[in-house]
């Protein structure tokens, strides 16, 4: 039908659109603000069951050490060609130090990170493993987390949040990446969302679900599928949609983006619109990253300018960039990025004929 065809040609041009983005991104930084955590991975071959337990025994063959959380999302606005303001606090122990020089290795300015000197550095070791000369694709056996006993100290979290006052209103976006470490507190969360408010600085949030009441007034909050049917639950809500709505009238988000992983992401409006957008790929590798993934690309277009449709499509196809990584491979690059949206276009374009 006519219609359809020009539906589809009109996906097109979004799509290309967002591709010339990326050869052309915002002069103006991103200000993002969030935890880090190092990404430890061990892979290797799993033949062997534990004489003494029935758990696998992993031949380590090889291992990574990666920046994450906050992190992923600064390395992946570098790749994309963004210039970012990136607000953190390091532990003072050797994984700080060593997270301090993976960043500088990447190209990533590290001069907005502070140093608590007596903090321990939060550390994510996965470990992945597959049968040696039978299934080549790894599988997570085990993840074990080391996390800082004391609390980040209040005088350093409040010297950042002064120099993160001082960026906002100069930026293109503020991303703010609450992993629950400590870096967006509930008394300066509130103040920079005001303050990007009155700057009109577009503001992306992806907060633990204890933490909604820091995101008060965002543009956009990032949830999971998971995470959504959770709150509906909780909430003793009928649909999905209903929670949506309710929770975005509570805390006065204009969109929220729900990720499925292998079934796409979902935008929900605070006018009660609703966008889908499917994952296209035959294969799923991994999610690993896929938030991340998400803030990044809506940084990279809302920060442009770009509408909260097209950001979410945006957001989309660096999603799927992650899902068709292998494991520690799920940190989001411009090439990727580009050639993944120079598929779908083609893809649309072929089924359209």
């Amino acid at each position: 039908m006519p219609e359809d065809d020009d539906i589809v040609q009109a996906e097109i041009e979004v799509l290309r659109s967002l591709r010339q983005l990326l050869d052309a991104p915002s002069e103006k930084p991103v200000t993002l603000v969030g935890d880090v955590i190092l990404d430890r991975y061990f892979h290797g071959w799993a033949n062997h069951l534990m004489s003494i337990a029935p758990v696998p025994v992993v031949k380590v063959i090889r291992r990574s050490e990666s920046a994450g959380a906050a992190a992923h999302i600064a390395r992946g606005l570098l790749s994309l060609g963004l210039k970012t303001r990136f607000f953190s606090i390091l532990g003072g122990d050797r994984v700080g130090h060593l997270l301090a020089q993976l960043l500088q290795e990447e190209g990533v300015d590290t001069s907005d990170i502070r140093v608590a000197a007596h903090m321990q550095t939060a550390v994510k070791t996965r470990i992945f493993g597959s049968r040696e000369s039978l299934i080549e694709r790894e599988q997570l056996l085990m993840q074990f987390d080391e996390e800082p006993q004391e609390s980040v100290p209040p005088e350093t979290v409040q010297r950042m949040a002064e120099a993160v006052k001082k960026a906002i209103p100069g930026s293109a976006a503020l991303v703010l990446s609450d992993y629950g470490k400590g870096m967006v507190g509930d008394e300066n969360a509130p103040e920079f969302i005001r303050l990007a408010k009155e700057h009109d600085v577009p503001i992306i949030c992806d907060p633990k679900l204890t933490g909604l009441h820091r995101t008060h007034g965002a543009t956009i909050t990032l949830f999971e599928k998971r995470g959504l049917e959770l709150l509906r639950r909780r909430g003793n809500f009928d649909t999905v949609e209903e929670t949506a709505a309710h929770f975005i009238d509570e805390h006065s988000w204009d969109a929220m983006l729900v990720l499925g992983g292998q079934t796409g992401v979902t935008l929900y409006r605070d006018d009660g619109t609703t966008l889908n957008l499917p994952c296209m790929l035959d294969v799923q590798m991994q999610q690993i990253g896929l938030h991340d993934a998400a803030a990044t690309g809506l940084a990279a277009a809302l920060g442009s300018g770009r509408s909260l449709e097209d950001s979410a499509r945006l957001a989309n196809a660096a999603c799927e960039c992650v899902l068709a990584a292998g494991p520690s491979e799920e940190v989001l690059d411009r090439r990727r990025l580009s050639t993944r949206l120079d598929e779908l276009a083609w893809q649309l374009q072929i089924s359209d004929r």
